[in-house]
């Protein structure tokens, strides 16, 4: 056993008092999102057995071999793409992923509306943006925000509910929390995914609504 439902226990804790505290009290309470990614199989299990139902994972191929039959047998599971998505995977995103966060682009923006419909698995969709314009990051730079989230909802007629960022290592990173919280405000969406095991009680007080959770549920990936 690696105290995953104690681990889970504790951060909610967390998010409940934080969110308790903060301007956003009225809202409902941040959804903890386990990130999955490369950890092995008896920790998630352990974390699914502990009552969690929303998991974020990077890869479409490796989300496919972990969820494809635990879909089946364990009921209101939400999975979320939270890593980058290339154009040729886009068909099997959508028809397993219920939320994609990292639509990052103009390219893959069009991919998915070609190959959105009515009976693919996603319903939303977030917009990652890269607060920190950072080279070696995805997003859309914050000055190119608005119009690429109008060209994707307006255009494209794509369900975007929501944002995403990860801020850069080494700065503060509730000045990116603010800056997404203001682009959300400005283009009317509701969603905020922004906050790791570091820095998520920072992100609810900016008003994150969901918090994306890897090493302070699961431990370190050689554990």
């Amino acid at each position: 056993m690696y105290k995953i439902k104690e681990n889970i226990d504790i951060i909610k804790a967390a998010i409940d008092e934080t969110h308790k505290n903060s301007n956003f009290s009225a809202l409902p309470v941040p959804k903890l999102i386990a990130v999955s990614k490369k950890q092995n199989e008896e920790k998630v299990v352990e974390a699914l057995e502990a009552g969690q139902t929303y998991f974020g994972e990077n890869r479409v191929q490796e989300a496919q071999q972990r969820w494809a039959s635990k879909i089946q047998q364990y009921k209101n599971l939400q999975i979320r793409l939270i890593g980058p998505l290339q154009t040729n995977k886009v068909k099997d995103a959508l028809n397993l992923f219920d939320i994609i966060e990292t639509i990052d682009r103009e390219k893959l923006a069009k991919e998915i509306a070609k190959e959105f419909n009515d009976n693919v698995k996603t319903k939303s969709f977030y917009i990652q943006i890269n607060t920190g314009s950072e080279m070696q990051k995805s997003g859309i730079e914050p000055r190119q925000s608005d119009n690429f989230i109008n060209y994707c909802k307006e255009e494209l007629k794509l369900p975007v509910v929501g944002l995403m960022c990860i801020p850069p290592l080494h700065e503060e990173a509730s000045m990116h929390f603010a800056l997404l919280r203001k682009i959300a405000d400005k283009n009317n969406l509701n969603e905020l995914s922004m906050g790791m095991s570091n820095d998520f009680k920072e992100a609810i007080k900016f008003g994150a609504t969901s918090v994306r959770v890897g090493s302070s549920v699961f431990g370190n990936r050689n554990e």
